[in-house]
């Protein structure tokens, strides 16, 4: 990694975007973004809907731990500053620092996940017990799998950026990449607020 960095020749074609236009890619992540923000907002909807319409305590088990549920919402924001702050690094050709960041921003993205199933399994309900527990897991799995898929994508940024396949002009990949992280995290945002949040206000 280091012999890539060192040697990392600006005038020479990198393999990964073109300078100076705007990557089909870009437009396709806001169009994914769009149908699976729909997607998440019909699923927090459903969620506050029927928590309204239900005759039991809700949560029936009681009230959410928020210690738990803040404490993992630092990680995943601290993870997305990390990602945002790689590709300011690329672009100001640090590379080996933006590599650093990277990293760190995949640690914590792990963290999230390690920390999200160990609240699951402490959980005395499953998704099948009763219909908060339906769309408790209905609503943070779908979005634990969507960490997931960012988790592979960062790894994948991480080894382009470490081989020197990015420069100030040629890292659409990264933007776009950060821009589904960031979206991850914005979308958890609602789900703290919905699941963690709500129960002590209505």
């Amino acid at each position: 990694m280091a012999d890539a960095l060192d040697v990392f020749d600006t005038n020479r074609a990198l393999p990964i975007g073109s300078a100076g236009k705007r990557s089909g890619g870009w437009w396709g992540v806001w169009a994914m973004i769009a149908t699976e923000g729909a997607l998440f907002g019909y699923l927090i909807f459903s969620y506050l809907y029927l928590s309204s319409q239900s005759a039991q305590h809700w949560p029936p088990e009681g009230m959410p731990k928020l210690a738990i549920g803040g404490a993992n919402t630092l990680v995943l924001l601290s993870s997305s500053l990390f990602v945002w702050l790689c590709e300011r690094c690329v672009r100001r050709k640090r590379l080996r620092l933006g590599v650093a960041s990277m990293a760190v921003g995949i640690v914590l993205g792990i963290v999230f996940v390690g920390i999200q199933l160990k609240e699951w399994h402490d959980h005395p309900y499953g998704p099948t017990t009763h219909l908060y527990g339906s769309l408790y897991f209905t609503i943070t799995g779908f979005h634990l799998l969507h960490v997931l898929v960012g988790i592979v994508i960062l790894l994948l940024l991480l080894t382009w950026t470490a081989l020197g396949y990015f420069d100030d002009k040629r890292c659409a990949a990264l933007t776009i990449g950060g821009l589904y992280w960031h979206f991850v995290d914005i979308v958890w945002l609602f789900i703290f607020t919905t699941l963690y949040l709500s129960p002590y206000v209505l």
